[in-house]
């Protein structure tokens, strides 16, 4: 899951492409008894003229379900995809959140890479899927802003601290307030905890949407909070303005890793292996890069190291009772 780019496309306030319009709470149980996939296949070009180096293979397609193939570096993407490995790949653009998994699951994708670790743990202890991640994108630091101190430290005790009260970004929020000195969380706190872990705390927690924290900062009705990247590209907020962020090589921002996904039983198949690869080469990161405004943290991380991560993070889901 990225972050959002200046291209129109769903409210992407669940840090990194979640959903952010729900229907139900969970909308992808009854998509994944039948799934109708409201989609647009994106055609790429791609010259077939010349040589490559593909090294003879035989040429597939793959479909990979995103939520922004109309990014400049998904053609870039694209067309190393069929220079280095002879693959055709077809972007299947969703503006649901909540259907690129069970599509995968119906085996009308290949792969989808729209998603972190915590929200593919969350979908398969509601949706008893075991898909799995194949490859690590990028995380995206969470930033803790004000604007009348410049650190956390200087944070008056007592003072009111604003994060977002959806049950993904909350947890997370709880987690960079943590590191930042200015609570603790019951056993350490996990990608599930909600404002009721606090054990300890230097300030007062208020959990607003994720779309007013920005505001609630601007009009100083709160010291600082947690604001998600697109509400503080859109509130004007000042990079500067932010105080603190977690550290995307730390355990605690682990499970908000980006990645690419398959069925189990694909888990394993080499051509998916070394297109989650090719997410890392330099011209596709560039292209990353201006379309998120520098601010991807790119991981390269062990196929089997992540399923491990989602096995840590799924049994902690169930433990949250999300199943």
């Amino acid at each position: 899951m990225t972050e959002p780019s200046n291209s129109p496309e769903p409210d992407p306030s669940q840090e990194p492409r979640l959903p952010a319009r729900r229907r139900s709470r969970w909308p992808w149980i009854a998509a994944a008894a039948a799934v109708v996939v409201v989609a647009a296949v994106v055609a790429v070009a791609v010259t077939r003229g010349g040589d490559d180096d593909s090294g003879g293979k035989a040429a597939k397609t793959v479909r990979i379900g995103v939520t922004d193939a109309s990014q400049p570096y998904w053609k870039t993407y694209a067309d190393l995809a069929h220079q280095r490995l002879n693959v055709t790949v077809q972007f299947v653009n969703f503006n649901d959140y909540s259907q690129p998994n069970p599509a995968l699951k119906e085996k009308q994708l290949e792969l989808n890479e729209f998603q972190h670790i915590q929200y593919l743990a969350n979908y398969n202890a509601i949706a008893h899927d075991d898909l799995q991640p194949i490859g690590a994108t990028a995380v995206y630091p969470l930033p803790l802003y004000s604007l009348n101190y410049s650190s956390p430290a200087a944070i008056p005790a007592g003072a009111k601290v604003a994060i977002p009260n959806d049950a993904i970004n909350q947890a997370r929020g709880l987690l960079v307030l943590q590191a930042a000195g200015l609570v603790t969380l019951k056993n350490g706190g996990t990608a599930f905890s909600s404002a009721a872990d606090i054990d300890t705390k230097k300030v007062d927690v208020v959990t607003l949407d994720a779309s007013q924290t920005a505001g609630a900062l601007k009009s100083g009705s709160v010291a600082a909070a947690i604001v998600n990247n697109n509400y503080a590209t859109s509130a004007g907020l000042p990079r500067t303005a932010a105080v603190f962020q977690d550290d995307p090589a730390s355990s605690s921002a682990a499970p908000y890793v980006n990645i690419f996904v398959a069925r189990a039983a694909d888990k394993d198949n080499p051509t998916y292996l070394e297109l989650a690869e090719l997410y890392h080469e330099a011209t596709v990161e560039q292209g990353v890069q201006q379309s998120n405004g520098g601010t991807a943290v790119f991981r390269k991380v062990a196929p089997g190291e992540l399923q491990s991560l989602l096995k840590t993070v799924q049994d902690q889901a169930v433990a949250a009772g999300k199943k």
